[in-house]
């Protein structure tokens, strides 16, 4: 079979594909410059099964290139761009990559070829490869995504063609499909949903808005300009978005928002926001139906809900479970019922399935769950089964509806004088407070209890530990209130958007931060 970018050309060549800043490209347009890069990486020597490391920020190069290895049958090793060069090197050494493409010739990584995009010939070769055997099939591996563990080496997910195509397939049930979608996408593509995005939006036919980072100007152009449709968030990048938006576009239809649990006054926030349409005030639309930005508000307002909850993980190929607008609004703190094709059950330590309303693990099974880890001993015979499990390690509940509560990521559990406390419920408590904006609690070292309950905090008016302390007491146990209250201007992030745990915890231990003790 041939790759998705192939056929999608094929059938639909003049429908608008992706979307950076004020350029665009069709299906059609995006398929040629494909093949002009695969004929420049197949001269230079890539061949099918090579692994290729990928050092990039989001733009155009860095999506042809993942279609192009596609084409070509080499394996994907996208690298986070805030890594240090020996983290790099590691990871660039663990799967064997023989190439790395990058923007930087210096890079500090020894062990593979180095190709850079500002390179001759990338993406202007004079021939286009024209593959006759296409080495493609859903069961080859599409990449190898590296995890990002609080503790330890990151693992490298073993993900194949099959697993994105049921994520996307699974997603599209679940979310719905319109023929004009255009989803606004700020992931990284290193990130397993800044992929999914970008092979659901070619399996369907739709589009893709694609950012390099999260910048709320450029976001708020796109979304007061462009027909989006649909956007990815994380909370802290929705909480932020709200913080500079007066009204959604009438466009939009949905939010979808993981990666962290969506805490119930920020749902009802984005779903009552205003909709107002968009007027182009009879000016032509571009080439590609996106209108230009001279517009005007028409006064309406329509209300209802637009965001989904949802839970995934790299493993996973993205999305496990989803819960659609409405029902989320009904019942904010769910992230609802397992896609189709997937199932989800609760276990014990044992591994013993546990009843409705009972903690637990969160056990994943279907055909969206990787190969296994890159190197941990099983080698690849997975890579062709059509149904695996993987335990998460995160711990959830199911409700008498089957809708999935995940609880807290088991790495951000905190155990404190034997007494599991669960931050996502110490940080809803410390958001109740009128004068805090955000907060992250984590669990710092400690000789006595062996993790000290210790919270940063963002404020939004005058307040004081004491003040929090006071507050805290008449909605937790003691054992959860925090023992550390540490005001910042901000909380740290990941290239993704979420809490930077690990550095919260880090910059506490270090002591780069003036503290309030209580």
């Amino acid at each position: 079979m041939f790759d998705w970018l192939t056929e999608r050309a094929r059938q639909t060549p003049l429908k608008l594909a992706l979307v950076i800043g004020a350029r665009r490209w069709t299906y059609g347009e995006l398929d040629t410059a494909v093949s002009h890069l695969a004929a420049y990486l197949y001269a230079q020597g890539i061949r099918p099964g090579d692994f290729v490391a990928a050092l990039l920020p989001n733009s155009f190069e860095y999506v042809c290139l993942i279609h192009a290895l596609a084409r070509l049958g080499a394996v994907l090793v996208p690298l986070n761009t805030r890594l240090t060069p020996a983290e790099l090197q590691w990871q660039v050494d663990h799967v064997g990559a023989k190439w790395l493409v990058t923007e930087e010739e210096e890079t500090g990584i020894v062990s593979c070829a180095i190709l850079t995009v500002n390179g001759v010939g990338w993406l202007e070769s004079k021939s286009a490869l024209t593959i006759h055997h296409a080495p493609f099939t859903l069961h080859h591996l599409q990449a190898i995504v590296f995890t990002s563990g609080t503790s330890g080496k990151p693992k490298g997910a073993m993900l194949t063609y099959a697993n994105h195509f049921h994520s996307a397939m699974a997603s599209a049930e679940r979310l719905g499909v319109q023929e004009d979608d255009l989803w606004l996408s700020v992931l990284p593509l290193y990130h397993v949903g800044g992929l999914a995005v970008i092979f659901r939006s070619c399996l369907l036919g739709t589009a893709v808005s694609l950012h390099p980072r999260f910048d709320l100007d450029a976001i708020n152009h796109d979304l007061n300009n462009y027909p989006i449709t649909l956007i990815s968030l994380v909370p802290t990048m929705l909480r932020r978005l709200l913080e500079t938006r007066a009204f959604w576009p009438a466009t939009l239809r949905l939010i979808l928002l993981g990666g962290a649990a969506a805490p119930a006054e920020l749902v009802e926030r984005a779903n009552t926001l205003p909709r107002h349409s968009l007027s182009v005030n009879r000016l032509p639309l571009t080439d590609h139906g996106l209108p230009l930005t001279d517009h005007g508000l028409l006064i309406t307002d329509h209300r209802f809900p637009l965001v989904a909850t949802t839970y995934g993980l790299t493993e996973a190929a993205s999305q496990v479970a989803t819960m659609p607008p409405a029902e989320a609004a009904r019942k904010p703190g769910s992230v609802g019922n397992p896609l189709p094709g997937t199932t989800v059950k609760i276990v014990d330590a044992q591994g013993n399935e546990l009843p409705t309303g009972a903690y637990g693990e969160i056990v994943v099974t279907g055909a969206t769950v990787m190969a296994g880890y890159w190197n941990a001993g099983r080698g690849m015979r997975n890579v062709e089964s059509s149904l695996r499990t993987h335990a998460t390690g995160d711990i959830g509940y199911l409700d008498g509806d089957g809708d999935l509560w995940v609880v807290q990521r088991r790495t951000d559990l905190i155990v404190s004088g034997g007494e599991n406390v669960y931050p996502v419920e110490v940080e809803a408590a410390l958001r109740s407070h009128p004068a805090v904006a955000e907060a992250c609690v984590v669990g710092v070292p400690d000789a006595e209890w062996g993790q000290r309950v210790t919270a940063m905090v963002v404020a939004r008016g005058e307040v004081t530990a004491v003040d929090l302390l006071n507050f805290l007491r008449q909605h937790l146990a003691g054992y959860k209130i925090p023992r550390q209250i540490w005001f910042v201007d901000a909380l740290p992030l990941t290239a993704s958007g979420k809490i930077a745990r690990q550095q919260v915890v880090e910059e506490i231990v270090k002591g780069e931060r003036v503290a309030a003790w209580l």
